[in-house]
């Protein structure tokens, strides 16, 4: 959902080149999203996403510029893999920045609850969240606007 959100948001931006999406498990390699994310995209007007989930690969931590977690356990996989590339590559850092999608959306830490086992809701929340830290992001990174963030308590 995430790409197809920010695809969508950007798609006229000549700033983003490149946009793709992939699992930190190969859970549902090869498969197209779940309908009721599609369902979600097609409500907000968001109607050409195509998709087939993969692994994310090593070469996509040199092949983009930022990997974008959903929360903190995909955030230490991530990380992880970006430290094992980077010992064994001799090089002093990966080319990609490994952050918090959440980051972005004016709330620091915010994570993204896998709406996947739950019901239709879940994925419309998490739509919205997308939609936030995607905005979030073009502001920050695209534009250099800063948003203040907050922390729930």
């Amino acid at each position: 959902m995430a790409e197809g959100v920010f695809r969508s948001m950007t798609k006229a931006d000549k700033r983003v080149s490149r946009i793709d999406s992939a699992g930190t498990g190969a859970y549902h390699e090869g498969s197209s999203p779940d309908p009721r994310t599609m369902s979600v995209l097609e409500d907000n007007g968001e109607l050409d996403f195509n998709h087939s989930a993969r692994k994310i690969q090593d070469s996509d931590f040199k092949n983009f510029d930022y990997i974008l977690a959903m929360d903190e356990d995909n955030l230490d996989d991530l990380l992880r893999v970006q430290r094992r590339i980077v010992k064994n590559s001799g090089a002093d850092t990966a080319a990609a920045r490994v952050m918090l999608f959440g980051d972005f959306g004016g709330r620091n830490g915010e994570q993204v609850v896998d709406p996947y086992y739950g019901a239709r809701d879940g994925f419309t929340i998490a739509y919205e969240q997308m939609t936030r830290f995607s905005k979030g992001f073009v502001a920050q990174v695209l534009t250099g606007i800063h948003i203040a963030e907050t922390q729930d308590s």
